[in-house]
């Protein structure tokens, strides 16, 4: 039985982690095609306030928990390949977003909150970056889902 609960709360923070992090791209789309710097500088200001609330307790909670399933199952976390490389996606979506990712994001919204330093030259830049890492961020973690639901023998 609590290996039920484990990788419920687990399931659960995958949700709420994924959620957030494939929503973020609609909402700044939406913002851009406003062609409204204002509106672009709300966004990030969201953005970075739902990864606070949202991204990073639901990165700490589907660890926690994950490893906890893992252990509490029986299984090996070198050993199973579902596991490993899920395992490993995640980090690399952990490095992307807080090497990468944050600062961007951090960047683009002092950016469009300036009215005086605000270019779209500036901010197609930083845009252009945070959509491709933003894309290794988003995309690992959704194959690591994969990886856990197949479960396929690597």
């Amino acid at each position: 039985m609590v290996y039920s609960y484990l990788v419920l709360i687990h399931v659960i923070a995958v949700i709420i982690f994924l959620g957030n992090i494939t929503i973020a791209p609609f909402w700044k789309v939406h913002a851009d095609k406003s062609k409204d710097r204002l509106k672009i500088a709300d966004t990030f200001n969201g953005i970075i306030r739902a990864d606070r609330y949202f991204t990073m307790p639901g990165v700490a909670i589907l660890l926690i928990f994950g490893l906890g399933a893992a252990l509490h199952g029986g299984y090996n976390l070198l050993e199973t390949g579902w596991i490993f490389w899920a395992i490993i996606l995640y980090v690399i979506s952990g490095a992307v977003i807080m090497a990468k990712v944050v600062p961007i994001q951090k960047k683009i919204y002092k950016l469009a909150s300036s009215e005086s330093d605000f270019t779209w030259e500036k901010y197609q830049s930083l845009s252009k970056q945070w959509n491709v890492w933003g894309s290794v961020a988003t995309l690992a973690p959704w194959l690591a889902v994969i990886l856990m639901v197949v479960k396929p023998v690597i």
